[in-house]
């Protein structure tokens, strides 16, 4: 039998929160946080992180347990997100993923192993050196030639990246990339009800420019300022969020306050855009238009209940 699984995601301020707290609840579920900065502490307006009080008592993984000085990536929230799944099996009860990063939730519906082979570090060293004293650019183009579809997908800058996808190529001769597209085709191994939801374009980047200007009223600047004080720089993963760097090139006198907000209003809509684009490509997905609904959220639940029915997730 395949263990039961749901996923509720969608861009970002369509509306996913409320209703999880609702699915959770109508499913003896409890929600891991497919969110790449919800699981940083101090980072909470930001971040939209979810509050105590809108939890309603549904118990939530993956949200507050890192510091913003540790890195976070996909292998990291694999091995988190999967021991929490255990947890939540064991108590009898079923998992449900709520978040918009999509890379995030194929890691686990599909169960991609991003497992490496033997550790080479003197590769590795010698990679770093290479990115240190010839700059990134330089390792980027040796990715290119080996590797032509993760070098366009891998930033130059994202150092890390770049070495890791190099080792692979060194450790398998095939690229990483080919291995990661074999994986994207697995069967999931969950029974799975997989919910998109979203919202008419217009909108969905009207929400988006009322959340921004809600999170700068609810202190968004001095937030960024105590990380700052704290010693978080621009290189940090955690600040790499969206909000964060943004408001950063603020506080470092490179913008103005209402340039930083309008950069920040203009590329949440394009990071939403690509969410979509993200989950279009997806197999599985049932999509819940809010517009189909009405957009009441009973009627919403009520399907997606339906859909679990139906899927056997509950009886």
């Amino acid at each position: 039998m395949k263990k039961p699984l749901v996923v509720l995601t969608g861009p970002t301020a369509v509306g996913k929160t409320k209703l999880s707290i609702a699915l959770a609840k109508a499913l003896d579920g409890e929600i891991i946080s497919a969110d790449s900065m919800q699981v940083y502490q101090h980072m909470d307006i930001g971040s939209a992180k979810i509050t105590e009080k809108e939890m309603d008592g549904v118990p939530h993984h993956l949200i507050d347990v890192l510091s913003p000085f540790e890195e976070f990536h996909i292998v990291r929230f694999q091995e988190l997100a999967k021991k929490a799944m255990e947890e939540i099996y064991r108590r009898g009860r079923i998992p449900i993923f709520v978040g918009g990063t999509g890379f995030y939730i194929q890691a686990i519906t599909k169960d991609i192993d991003f497992t490496e082979g033997e550790e080479d570090k003197t590769y590795r060293e010698e990679l770093s050196r290479l990115a240190m004293e010839k700059g990134n650019e330089f390792l980027h183009e040796m990715l290119r030639k080996v590797d032509k579809k993760s070098a366009e997908e891998i930033h130059a800058n994202n150092v890390k990246r770049v070495i890791r996808a190099l080792e692979f190529y060194k450790e398998n001769g095939f690229p990483i990339s080919q291995h990661n597209e074999e994986q994207k085709q697995n069967e999931t191994p969950y029974n799975l009800a997989y919910f998109v939801l979203n919202a008419p374009r217009e909108l969905l980047y009207e929400r988006i420019d009322r959340r921004v200007d809600e999170m700068m009223e609810n202190g968004l600047v001095e937030e960024v300022q105590t990380l700052k004080d704290m010693g978080c720089k621009r290189e940090m993963t955690s600040m790499q969020g969206l909000g964060y760097k943004e408001i950063l090139s603020f506080l470092d006198g490179e913008t103005s306050l209402d340039e930083a907000v309008r950069i920040l209003k203009r590329d949440t809509r394009h990071f939403a855009k690509r969410q979509l684009t993200w989950f279009r490509r997806e197999a599985d997905v049932i999509w819940v238009d809010k517009d189909n609904f009405a957009f009441n959220d009973e009627k919403i639940l009520e399907y997606m209940l339906s859909v679990c029915k139906e899927r056997k997730i509950i009886e």
